[in-house]
């Protein structure tokens, strides 16, 4: 990363990297908290955490396959982390119907199996260099023209099926039993929620890296859920704070020559902070208003 010799807002124009990293940021600060709001909803918050892991694996296995064996037709690793990430999320679905008491012990079997071949093919490869580096922290900035574009089609494919099935979403999210009397295809539905979902999982790791992948789906949706009044309330707000985040974010990498996911990260917990202490100050407030009146009535 270079250092800020000029204002953000200037580099912009001049330096193409700048603006790639923004339109991936604010696209993607848009669909993780649309998607993790659902998420959230079905009590599947650790799923990010753990398909971000074997996408990780498929890392592994594309730099192992360009670095150590030279096959050099896989132009971009992050394509096997697509694949394997899509892989996780069906492993993990197949492993919630097999289990269906203890549903949550899916994902701690599948991030400990991405994480055993990330290791293995790490090593394999010679350890971590820069590349590993970027994907478990995110380099945002490194993103070209290419990636920008397949994250707009994946946009557009979450917004278009969003818009039209959002109901039945909805409905399912919240109560599957209720869905299946209402003759909604439960498994279609979980076919298509988990291919997307775990697409973005896999492109979200080029933002903030895969350690903290789970932050940029999850933590805006924390954050909205103190003071969203509904549903669609909450979504919205989410994207807001989402959006606040990645462009803070960006700027303060630029100024602080430091790792963007960080800085996302970090202003995403800020922003959830600042709602809570907010949050809990109107709270007491009027818990204090309604004594005072209270006692002023029985005086």
């Amino acid at each position: 990363m270079m250092l800020a010799d000029q204002a953000f807002i200037f580099a912009l124009f001049e330096y193409p990297f700048l603006r790639y990293a923004l339109a991936t940021g604010l696209i993607m600060g848009f669909i993780t908290p649309m998607i993790g709001s659902f998420v959230v909803i079905r009590r599947l918050s650790f799923i990010a955490d753990t398909l971000s892991h074997f996408s990780l694996a498929g890392l592994s296995i594309g730099i192992f396959l360009i670095n150590t064996l030279g096959y050099t037709f896989i132009s971009d690793p992050l394509y096997l982390a697509i694949i394997a990430s899509i892989i996780g999320a069906f492993i993990i679905e197949i492993l919630r119907g097999y289990y269906q008491n203890y549903k949550e012990i899916s994902m701690p079997i599948v991030l400990s199996l991405g994480t055993a071949l990330s290791v293995l093919f790490i090593s394999l490869s010679g350890g971590f260099n820069t590349s590993i580096y970027n994907f478990l922290f995110g380099s945002i900035l490194t993103v070209g023209n290419r990636y920008l574009a397949i994250i707009i089609a994946t946009a557009l494919l979450v917004i278009v099926l969003v818009l039209v099935y959002y109901k039945q979403i909805v409905i399912v999210s919240f109560d599957e039993l209720y869905a299946r009397l209402l003759g909604i295809k439960i498994g279609i539905f979980q076919f298509v929620s988990t291919f997307v979902l775990a697409l973005v999982v896999s492109l979200s790791i080029a933002t903030v890296g895969v350690l903290l992948v789970s932050s940029l789906m999850i933590i805006p949706v924390a954050a909205a859920m103190k003071i969203g009044k509904s549903f669609k309330n909450t979504v919205v707000i989410a994207i807001i704070f989402s959006e606040i985040s990645i462009i803070g974010g960006l700027w303060l990498s630029y100024e602080l020559n430091v790792a963007s996911g960080a800085t996302i990260v970090l202003i995403n917990i800020l922003i959830l902070l600042i709602v809570g202490l907010l949050k809990r100050f109107y709270v007491n407030k009027r818990l204090k208003k309604r004594q005072l009146k209270t006692a002023q009535e029985n005086e």
